[in-house]
């Protein structure tokens, strides 16, 4: 067993057992509180992104993927890859359109941000979802990102601060990151 240092205290580390990890079944995962938003996935061209995607909707029990346009659907062996069961749990819902995906959550009461480099962006860091407000985050196509007709539609734009030489980061990353401090968010406005 390794032995480190947190906060300067001796601490042994041990690799926690699959049994130790608290799993929810399908049962419990379908029944449980979810946190109140629903990404939106904008023309995703590739499928192991999308099973990403699903795979961390269920570790932060999203709500639900709307999956709009070319995007890819289960069942999917390509999906599946990255998604690793998840498509049984995460409710998800196919749109023709993204724009038609946005409007159905305004209609809803969510307030909807496409997540991309934009005029009047605010930065994740500068973020705070409302209280008790239902969200959507839009993520785009691999190149062309969140279509201009969707932004139009959106309540605000959310961009995620880079500081290297890139600024651009692939979708499934940039999900984890949003959907992550989203989650943080919400869980200190409860």
């Amino acid at each position: 067993m390794e032995i480190g240092r947190i906060r300067g205290y001796l601490c042994p580390m041990r690799k926690l057992l699959n049994e130790e990890l608290g799993r929810k079944t399908v049962d419990e995962f379908k029944s449980s509180s979810k946190t109140p938003v629903v990404v939106v996935l904008d023309n995703v061209r590739s499928l192991l992104n999308v099973g990403s995607v699903f795979r961390t909707a269920d570790a932060f029990l999203v709500e639900a993927l709307y999956l709009c346009g070319i995007t890819g659907t289960p069942p999917n062996k390509e999906i599946q890859k990255t998604a690793l069961g998840s498509t049984d749990t995460v409710d998800w819902k196919y749109f023709k359109t993204t724009e038609e995906a946005v409007k159905e959550l305004k209609q809803s009461g969510y307030a909807v941000y496409a997540i991309e480099q934009a005029e009047n962006a605010i930065m994740l860091d500068h973020f705070s979802p409302e209280k008790n407000k239902k969200i959507a985050v839009v993520f785009g196509h691999e190149v062309k990102g969140v279509e201009q007709q969707v932004i139009d539609l959106c309540d605000g734009v959310i961009e995620i601060p880079q500081v290297g030489t890139k600024h651009s980061l692939n979708i499934a990353v940039s999900a984890g990151i949003v959907i992550w401090d989203v989650f943080l968010k919400i869980q200190s406005n409860h």
